[in-house]
């Protein structure tokens, strides 16, 4: 989920401009429209208009590119942004953060506002920003690269994590965010003859929500698959059509992925994708689950999940219904993992935590007290030593093993939310 792309009546609905206030039920949040906030961000945020604002790079060895891959006519196929270690370049052309005009659409929809009214407000706000990866650079080979699938959260789409995805990348990984159509996105769309655009689906009123997220977490499971299945097409040498046709040639990662070495990543809905995926397919050897939103599981599906899992929240979103169900996939055999970074609030995972101001990002949530780019280094290099660790990696990232216990400053072992005993 992501606080700044929701509705305002589904369950962690996550709207940039509501109040947010919880209700006595755990698996839901309430949260009460204040739309002239909507002048209040615009006056108090600034990166349309200077570079102070901006996701940051890789810190990696490697440059990083990135492409658009759709696989498929219809909505069964697959659309994913790849990110990829690339050949060094001249000028690179850096892609848009936000793709094209119907994502901000797909927003204003989101949010119940005038979608001309909101796409001017959203390109004054972010139309300017890009991404830190070369568009359609050429593949840089160097041996095997592990393989990462990313899911966004309810409301996202696949651009939205991009500082987590260039990191990972420039830290010698094939990365592929999956844009999810199973009416979760904010927005998506796929090709018959033209685009055919689909947008988030809210709840219908008096609609019991749990079949509804239960059954998109299993599509976006499969949607996960899917795309590992077409990166092992291309890196079998299969020809592989992208109906995009992007200038990135698709045969250049013939044989350059290491796909015994594949881990599976996501934040909120994504966290809980992430689970379900790890039941589904053996193939994914360890899950990272960031700020997981476990409501959309089924619980019988626990006990079925073998590989590792880090569970890395933040220390302002969790409450106690959440973290006793990531409790009971605690296993005296299989490694599980979890911490909680201090001073984050759920927003300090995508990249609207690097977008926006001080002042307003904090009053609306989408930062905490700690500074974003500390909290992005620290959880990238828990990921990168649980990574080494559980993919079998010769690298140097064990030198960050003691974050992957919480062992730092700003970080907690654990939870920082307390659990009844009773409940245990």
């Amino acid at each position: 989920m992501l606080k700044v792309l929701h509705g305002t009546t589904d369950a962690h609905n996550e709207l940039l401009f509501l109040r947010l206030r919880k209700t006595v039920t755990p698996d839901r949040l309430t949260f009460i429209p204040k739309w002239n906030w909507l002048a209040v961000f615009t006056m108090g945020n600034s990166s349309g208009h200077n570079n102070t604002l901006s996701i940051p790079p890789g810190k990696g060895p490697h440059r990083v590119g990135c492409t658009d891959l759709m696989v498929g006519h219809t909505v069964h196929g697959t659309f994913l942004r790849l990110y990829y270690p690339c050949q060094a370049s001249e000028n690179p052309q850096l892609p848009d953060w936000v793709p094209c005009r119907e994502y901000f659409n797909g927003l204003a929809d989101f949010m119940k506002m005038n979608r001309a009214l909101s796409e001017r407000i959203f390109n004054y706000l972010f139309g300017s920003c890009k991404i830190p990866a070369a568009w359609n650079a050429s593949f840089k080979p160097d041996g095997k690269y592990p393989v990462i699938i990313f899911s966004h959260g309810l409301g996202a789409f696949r651009t939205l994590y991009s500082a987590i995805c260039v990191e990972l990348a420039s830290q010698g990984f094939i990365v592929a965010a999956v844009e999810h159509r199973d009416e979760s996105a904010s927005a998506t769309f796929y090709f018959r003859e033209n685009e055919v655009w689909m947008y988030y689906r809210p709840l219908k009123p008096g609609e019991n929500e749990f079949p509804l997220r239960n059954k998109q977490v299993k599509q976006r499971a499969d949607e996960c698959i899917r795309a590992l299945d077409i990166l092992f097409d291309i890196n079998s040498g299969k020809s592989v059509e992208n109906v995009l046709q992007c200038d990135f040639d698709l045969s250049t990662m013939e044989n350059s992925m290491d796909l015994c070495r594949i881990a599976i990543m996501g934040h909120s809905f994504g966290g809980a994708t992430v689970i379900e995926c790890l039941c589904k397919d053996v193939k994914f050897k360890c899950g990272v689950a960031l700020d997981t939103w476990m409501f959309p599981l089924d619980e019988e599906i626990f006990p079925g999940v073998k590989q590792p899992i880090f569970f890395i929240n933040s220390e302002k979103f969790q409450w106690i219904g959440n973290i006793i169900r990531m409790k009971k996939l605690d296993s005296a055999i299989f490694p599980r993992k979890m911490i909680t970074i201090k001073g984050t609030v759920h927003q300090s995972f995508p990249d609207f935590t690097f977008l926006t101001g001080n002042w307003i990002g904090r009053l609306m949530k989408l930062k905490g007290e700690i500074d974003p780019h500390i909290a992005l280094d620290l959880f990238n290099k828990a990921t990168l030593a649980f990574f080494q660790c559980h993919l079998n990696m010769d690298r140097d990232f064990n030198q960050w093993d003691a974050l992957i216990d919480g062992k730092d400053d700003n970080l907690i072992p654990g939870t920082n939310i307390t659990i009844p005993q009773s409940s245990i």
